[in-house]
């Protein structure tokens, strides 16, 4: 169980969620977020809830599909890969535990695999923007791959389903979530560790994604789900 409240905080990731009671399966694709969704009632409607997040950029691999057409809508994964959807409802009426069902989704997945790489210069961009926690400037990075603001723009858009620049700001506002979790540190400590060069622009940028201000997400953290390792 979990709060009704219980909201996803955007991370540009796309979701396969698996959900059951005593008589169906549901499975459902949700695309990369960028937007905050609240979860919890719906989750709590059911005894069962099997969830496979992808990294960003993560779920093209499977699907080949442009994810920028995905990117925050939720489908039905039955429609969207009928094959993949059976196999996993499948294992999941017949596993003994949850061990064996984690252990044959996984080769399932691996079975699907489209692709195993992306072209060099969005590889190297993602990375650029995260180990540089969202700061560098889309012009700063076009520089680093040699390639145009425009043509980066387009691969984004295909294996992420967000811009250059959109990518960026969620990975500041993850980095400032990340930091919003230690209670030693100020909300101007977190607001110059993260870039911004006053408050009131750091809580307009991050209100703007999470939908809620620092302050009211710190007191209420539990009611937000942030995975800070992809970040």
């Amino acid at each position: 169980m979990m709060s009704d409240q219980y909201s996803i905080v955007p991370h540009a990731s796309s979701t396969l969620v698996f959900a059951c009671d005593e008589n169906s399966i549901w499975g459902n694709l949700f695309g990369p977020i960028t937007k905050p969704v609240c979860v919890g009632r719906e989750a709590n409607s059911f005894r069962l809830l099997f969830i496979v997040e992808f990294q960003p950029a993560g779920y093209y691999a499977f699907s080949g599909m442009p994810q920028k057409e995905l990117s925050d809508i939720e489908l039905s994964f039955e429609q969207v890969n009928p094959v993949l959807y059976r196999l996993i409802a499948q294992r999941l009426e017949t596993s003994a535990n949850i061990d064996s069902f984690v252990a044959d989704v996984d080769q399932l997945l691996m079975a699907h695999l489209k692709i195993s790489y992306y072209q060099q210069e969005f590889s190297l961009t993602n990375r650029m923007i995260v180990e540089s926690s969202g700061l560098l400037s889309v012009k700063t990075l076009s520089q680093n791959v040699f390639y145009s603001e425009r043509h980066l723009n387009r691969m984004f858009d295909k294996y992420m389903g967000v811009s250059v620049k959109s990518f960026s700001r969620l990975v500041r506002v993850n980095k400032a979530l990340s930091l919003l979790q230690r209670p030693s540190l100020s909300i101007m400590q977190v607001c110059l560790q993260t870039g911004f060069y006053d408050i009131p622009h750091f809580i307009r940028d991050f209100k703007s994604i999470c939908g809620i201000t620092p302050q009211e997400y710190r007191n209420n953290m539990s009611d937000f789900y942030s995975e800070i390792a992809k970040f």
